[in-house]
């Protein structure tokens, strides 16, 4: 009887020295997943943050800047850009891509040179785009293909039926010169490009016109539209409404291609310019029929 009395309590200390090992084990990994989770949550805060700028990064250096023309597709585009925090510059059309709106409409002008007709107009208050910034091949016809001195020949030999040599090097440059649609045929190239500063235009005179005063090469034939740009009738202006105020006056080809003014079968002075869609309606007019009435007919 003693040895099973025995027996039982070494057996019964053993199980229970048994049962707390395991216990302890349990607990134990029943903390360490806690404590790891405890740990994931803390740092899960800051795991958005960090993907939300990894993913910001991107989409910032992807993004394209905004350009939009403000009267001549391809030939006055405009970028879009802060001038002042939450302030652009240019607001553009989501719909024709064209220019709405002008946070300074005196951003990137210069004085206009002398021009004869507006010698009243204070010091600084007509303003234009420099032009010469917008044409591409300005440089190479000045230098790489005309070197600046054109013809050696004093008068230059130029052909009498005043039709140009094809260059196809120049028409791919200019696809428009190839159907050439100025003057409807009277003119060609020469008759509005100085002979030997090839990076000037050309008055009556013979005397060079700079690319930024286009207005007194054209108006050698359109001088009814030079005095009508002159007194605001024709063209288009931007900036203060008083009459002696500071103002951007756009140039003539700024508005219209020279090469190709008569636009083909159009035969007008300039491209159609998608129309922007029409205001709404003010809340309660079903419709516009009020604009079908008028006291005079016509």
């Amino acid at each position: 009887m003693k040895k099973i009395a025995l027996y039982t309590t070494i057996f019964a200390l053993f199980g229970g020295a048994l049962y707390v090992a395991v216990a302890a084990g349990k607990t134990g990994a029943a903390t360490q997943p806690a404590e790891a989770q405890a740990a994931t949550t803390e740092a899960a805060p800051a795991q958005p943050a960090a993907a939300a700028e990894t993913a910001a990064a991107p989409a910032d250096a992807a993004k394209e800047p905004v350009v939009c023309f403000e009267s001549r597709k391809g030939a006055s585009e405009v970028t879009q850009r802060e001038i002042r925090p939450g302030w652009p510059n240019v607001k553009c059309s989501p719909t024709t891509g064209a220019a709405l709106w002008y946070g300074d409409p005196f951003d990137g002008t210069v004085p206009m040179g002398k021009m004869p007709g507006l010698e009243n107009i204070p010091e600084g208050h007509a303003l234009v785009k420099p032009r010469s910034e917008k044409l591409a091949i300005l440089p190479m016809c000045a230098t790489a293909c005309h070197n600046g001195v054109g013809p050696k020949f004093t008068p230059p030999t130029l052909p009498k039926d005043k039709k140009p040599t094809p260059i196809p090097t120049m028409e791919g440059l200019l696809p428009e010169l190839k159907e050439f649609q100025h003057g409807r045929g009277r003119l060609w190239c020469l008759d509005c490009h100085h002979t030997t500063q090839r990076n000037k235009l050309v008055d009556n005179f013979g005397d060079p016109i700079d690319f930024d005063q286009s207005q007194l090469l054209c108006g050698k034939c359109h001088g009814d539209k030079l005095r009508d740009w002159r007194d605001g009738i024709h063209g288009k202006r931007i900036g203060e409404w008083a009459s002696d105020g500071k103002k951007r006056w756009f140039l003539c080809t700024e508005c219209h291609n020279p090469h190709n003014v008569q636009q083909g079968e159009r035969n007008r002075g300039f491209a159609q310019l998608q129309p922007e869609p029409p205001p709404p309606l003010p809340k309660g007019m079903p419709d516009m029929k009020h604009e079908l009435v008028h006291p005079v007919a016509h």
